[in-house]
């Protein structure tokens, strides 16, 4: 069997749009979670006396779950139709979400972007944040699923209503909302969502499962690219050495290759490559892997490094410049500050040197020049320089080692990308 194309998908969306109802429905009615899986849910909700969330349930009681012994891990669930192999990265609330966007494994290659046609909930302050961040972020393919037609009796008139101000939201982003599809569906009583509501005769477009193949293409895969393994974990393996443990991002790795691990310089030759329990020739983008290393010793990798081929390193950098937007901080950020950033696998505390310029984030136009500090909602270019060898590379040249997440005191309250750098 020919192996269907492969799609991270991230629903984003207000935090009471009914997103984890509609993806447990997606779930469900794709047979990716079975009728006792769901029953288990039942009861549970029952438990909780929240009957109507039974489909919530299954994207959001995981902490629960765990602690009842259920094992039904359901945060990046794979559901096959008939074009692609989706997986769906839910991003409950706001924190997760940017965090989940940007250092998670997974680069969203798409959204399923859900807005609630309920009245008096529609276009909220999270909807506009999430839309903000997926342009700045790169996720371009989106899907509009307006949610909850259910409770509006699935009135026309309401999906026009958010339909128009949606359009509006998403053109003032820079969105080009021509080649967006609008599909209203009820999560809760699976309208539209993989099977044709009858309950709305008025609409004559595709499900929303038929608007995600239709619209959404699969990411080129970024093999002729430099070799980049950001480094997840380090075994040391009795009777094989060590095997560093991590995602493909970029490239291609053989058996053979001379490899180097930045920003330690180690260097060594790669003697086998795992995926799954299984030997394999070479390893592809998005491949999760474990590597055994020639002439690499215990102590000489660990998280947080990326490894290379020996002809292209990975590049340490002393400074970079970056653009960057301020999701949640409670003050405000100003030059001399030093939190924590997350790159790829990497978590290093980075000064911020200097604010360059306070920026448009929809538009990419300086507002001011050298402003004294930045807050909540500014995007803002900036230049820092790391406490510590670190690895990072430009978003023009690899884009998935130059998304960043700042967080502080257990919360993420920036997000950029690397668009200038010194190398160390």
């Amino acid at each position: 069997m020919a192996e269907l194309p492969k799609i991270n998908i991230i629903t984003a969306g207000h935090v009471d749009a009914g997103k984890s109802t509609l993806i447990g429905r997606l779930l469900f009615d794709s047979g990716a979670i079975r009728p006792e899986q769901l029953r288990k849910m039942e009861q549970l909700a029952k438990e909780y006396k929240k009957e109507t969330f039974e489909f919530a349930y299954v994207m959001d009681k995981l902490k629960e779950e765990r602690e009842r012994g259920l094992t039904i891990d359901i945060m990046h669930r794979p559901f096959k139709t008939k074009k692609y192999y989706y997986t769906i990265i839910d991003c409950p609330g706001h924190r997760d979400f940017v965090k989940n966007m940007i250092t998670g494994a997974s680069q969203a290659d798409a959204s399923i972007f859900v807005i609630s046609a309920k009245q008096g909930e529609g276009i909220q302050e999270q909807t506009k944040e999430h839309a903000f961040l997926m342009k700045v972020l790169g996720v371009n393919q989106l899907v509009v699923a307006v949610n909850k037609m259910d409770t509006t009796n699935f009135d026309e008139n309401r999906y026009n209503e958010i339909v128009a101000e949606t359009k509006k939201l998403l053109t003032s982003i820079g969105f080009d909302v021509s080649k967006i599809p609008f599909v209203p569906v009820s999560g809760l009583k699976g309208d539209n969502v993989f099977k044709k509501s009858e309950n709305m005769p008025w609409y004559k477009g595709e499900t929303l499962v038929d608007a995600m193949d239709s619209t959404i293409q699969p990411p080129e895969l970024p093999i002729d690219k430099p070799l980049r393994i950001p480094v997840q974990d380090a075994y040391t393996i009795t009777g094989v050495g060590t095997v560093p443990v991590g995602r493909v991002e970029t490239g291609v790795l053989k058996v053979g290759d001379k490899v180097i691990f930045q920003p330690s310089g180690k260097t060594g030759e790669v003697k086998s490559i795992e995926m799954f329990h299984k030997q394999q020739p070479d390893a592809k983008p998005g491949d999760n892997i474990g590597f055994n290393v020639r002439g690499i010793g215990k102590g000489d990798v660990k998280r947080g490094d990326v490894c290379g081929h020996l002809n292209n390193p990975p590049t340490v950098v002393k400074e970079f410049t970056a653009q960057i937007i301020v999701l949640n901080h409670p003050t405000v950020m100003t030059a001399g500050y030093t939190p924590v950033f997350h790159l790829g696998t990497a978590s290093i505390a980075c000064k911020i040197e200097e604010i360059l310029a306070k920026i448009d984030p929809k538009t990419g136009q300086v507002i001011q020049e050298k402003p004294d500090f930045i807050k909540t909602g500014d995007a803002a270019r900036i230049r820092v320089v790391p406490t510590k060898p670190m690895v990072a590379e430009k978003q023009t040249d690899i884009p998935q080692l130059a998304r960043f997440a700042i967080r502080d005191m257990g919360q993420t309250v920036a997000a950029g990308i690397v668009i200038d750098l010194v190398k160390a």
